[in-house]
């Protein structure tokens, strides 16, 4: 099975320097690529003088994360793609869990490693944790990460298993998959296009896992913060975008309905704590989705639509009133 990694990177020089090394050094019989989106910086030339193995791809524009991959991925001959943010340090053998994984369930299309916080090593990362799951009204969240509650890491979940999502930070997905997905929905630009592209596999039968004994440490946050209003809009937009797109539509509807009430409230708490251009980027999440609407309408595919995505009814419920912030001690339904 031949792996290449491709590492997407607009303006990183910095990052390249400090993260690359681990990438090149313990990433033995795979192939390492850097896809830079139309960098302004020295980070080309940092990679070709200092790394003169790794491949480079150079996109004419920076199209995002969503349309920065999906044309570079077209360059590149490999049996699985491994997605890796430019501020991920990896770890020994960190391929050779994900490749036994690929050997002996032959089901999993995508798969994701451990994502630990490289600034606190013993504590889960905020994008992706120990996998990636949705509430039943389209919320995300993660084992290991419930909104900003980041459990430690004490090997609660040193597993294998089914999760419904994998991180952009570092995914691993069959080329054939990618390719009849057609790739990442570039109308998404960034944020939670993984959680879509994984929706739509998904819904065509294929599955996606985690696999804890694969370990990587993330620093994120570097192109926007979690706290960062663009980033509020973004995920609140999107994840209505993957709503439309991915449930049968009666049931889509009544969610978005229940969505316009929550997010309405979320808006309210930004208020309440005087962070305004949060609540600001809400209301324009909803705005762009509403303008959008028709378009991301006629992207439903003309498949049939897993009914069990969900793996609680409300995460907003069970961590605000009930104050739950271990993804095991969550009511499953």
């Amino acid at each position: 099975m031949r792996i290449a990694i491709v590492i997407l990177n607009w303006n990183g020089e910095v990052l390249l320097e400090r993260y690359l090394p681990s990438v090149v050094h313990y990433s033995e019989g795979a192939d390492i690529y850097v896809a830079d989106n139309a960098s302004t910086d020295d980070s080309v030339k940092f990679v070709k003088t200092n790394f003169p193995k790794v491949k480079i791809i150079q996109n004419t524009i920076n199209g995002g994360f969503a349309k920065g991959y999906n044309d570079a991925l077209k360059a590149v001959d490999a049996d699985v793609f491994c997605l890796l943010n430019s501020d991920v340090e990896v770890t020994p053998n960190w391929l050779g869990p994900i490749q036994e994984a690929f050997d002996l369930m032959p089901e999993a299309s995508i798969i994701q490693p451990k994502i630990l916080d490289l600034m606190r090593k013993d504590h889960f990362e905020y994008a992706g944790a120990a996998g990636g799951f949705l509430d039943q009204l389209g919320y995300p969240f993660c084992r290991g990460r419930i909104f900003q509650e980041l459990e430690k890491d004490t090997g609660q979940y040193d597993d294998i298993r089914e999760i419904f999502w994998a991180t952009g930070a570092c995914m691993f997905i069959k080329k054939d998959v990618f390719v009849e997905l057609g790739g990442f929905d570039e109308d998404y630009f960034a944020h939670q296009e993984e959680v879509d592209l994984c929706w739509r596999a998904k819904n065509r039968g294929y599955r996606v896992f985690y696999v804890g004994t694969s370990c990587v440490y993330h620093l994120g946050g570097f192109t926007l913060s979690n706290m960062n209003p663009k980033k509020t809009f973004l995920n609140f937009r999107n994840s209505l975008y993957s709503i439309t797109k991915n449930l049968p539509r009666r049931k889509a509807f009544l969610i978005i309905i229940f969505r316009l009430l929550l997010d309405g409230i979320a808006a309210l708490r930004f208020v309440v704590q005087l962070k305004f251009t949060h609540c600001a980027a809400i209301l324009k999440a909803h705005l762009s989705f509403y303008g959008n609407f028709l378009r991301m309408y006629g992207k439903r595919e003309k498949t049939s639509f897993i009914k069990k995505y969900y793996v609680t009814k409300s995460i907003v419920w069970s961590h605000f009133v009930h104050h739950v912030k271990n993804f095991n001690i969550l009511v499953k339904d």
